[in-house]
Formats: structure tokens, C-alpha cells, sequence
């Protein structure tokens, strides 16, 4: 099973604009990332939409940081991306029929639903410039 990294490279690239001091191209993230430039555009516009990030086209142009760290939580972040579930596991709906399926899925499922639920509330609390401050940023 894939992870899905998205969250946390998108952190990576917030707090790095903190410090970046001028505006990121799309192209200078991308091997920050080991990914193509277009995964960052699309992403980043997901930020964007937000009020988070700003971009210039052009000489000079590229993403900078809208919204100071300090007022951008890590539940903001993961919202923003359009993260449906923090977790990769899921259930299973190939026997809807089976009442042991059935059973297996209610219990699993009230367990993800809590340990998610507590999860984002955390996310809440963490803001980017808490993360930044480890790293004198």
C-alpha cells in the first residue's frame, strides 16, 4: 500500500518559503521534492485557493508564503489539500452480504472514525511556525 506523502512534503515547502527570502519557482520545489514541477503547480494551487500562498509569473516570479506560519495550523494544511481520511487502511465492501464483514467493518470503522477525529483536533493545535521554530526559521 502507497502512502500518501502530500501532507508532509507541502509542510516541507511552507516552512522552506519562511526563510526562502525571495519567491520559489515551481521548478526550484520541485527538486526539493524529487518531483515534477507540475505536482507542485497543481498542489500549490490547492494553497492558493486557500489565501495561504501567493504566486508571480514571470523573471523573478514563483510561490511565496500569503498567510504568516504562525496563522497556519497543520489541519489547515491537510483541509486544504482535500484529504478525505488521515489513514490508508480502510474497510472492506466485496461481501455486503457477510455478517461477519458487516461486524468486522462496524468495529473498524468506529475505531478510525475516533482515532481520525482525535487526530485532526491535534492537527488544530500545530501550527507551521511551531514547526518552523525547530529549525531557527
Amino acid at each position: 500500500m502507497r502512502k500518501d506523502s502530500r501532507l508532509s512534503r507541502v509542510l516541507h515547502v511552507l516552512v522552506h518559503l519562511e526563510s526562502y527570502g525571495k519567491p520559489a519557482t515551481s521548478e526550484v520545489l520541485a527538486k526539493m521534492l524529487n518531483t515534477n514541477p507540475v505536482v507542485v503547480r497543481r498542489t500549490m494551487a490547492l494553497l492558493k485557493a486557500k489565501g495561504y500562498v501567493t504566486s508571480l509569473k514571470g523573471h523573478n516570479g514563483g510561490w511565496s508564503l500569503a498567510t504568516p506560519l504562525s496563522n497556519i495550523t497543520l489541519f489547515d494544511i491537510h483541509e486544504a489539500l482535500g484529504e478525505s481520511s488521515v489513514f490508508a487502511i480502510g474497510l472492506t465492501d466485496e461481501h455486503n452480504n457477510c455478517p461477519i464483514e458487516m461486524a468486522v467493518n462496524e468495529a473498524i470503522s468506529d475505531v478510525l472514525t475516533e482515532a481520525e477525529s482525535l487526530l485532526l483536533q491535534r492537527f488544530k493545535t500545530i501550527t507551521l511556525a511551531q514547526l518552523a521554530k525547530g529549525f531557527g526559521v
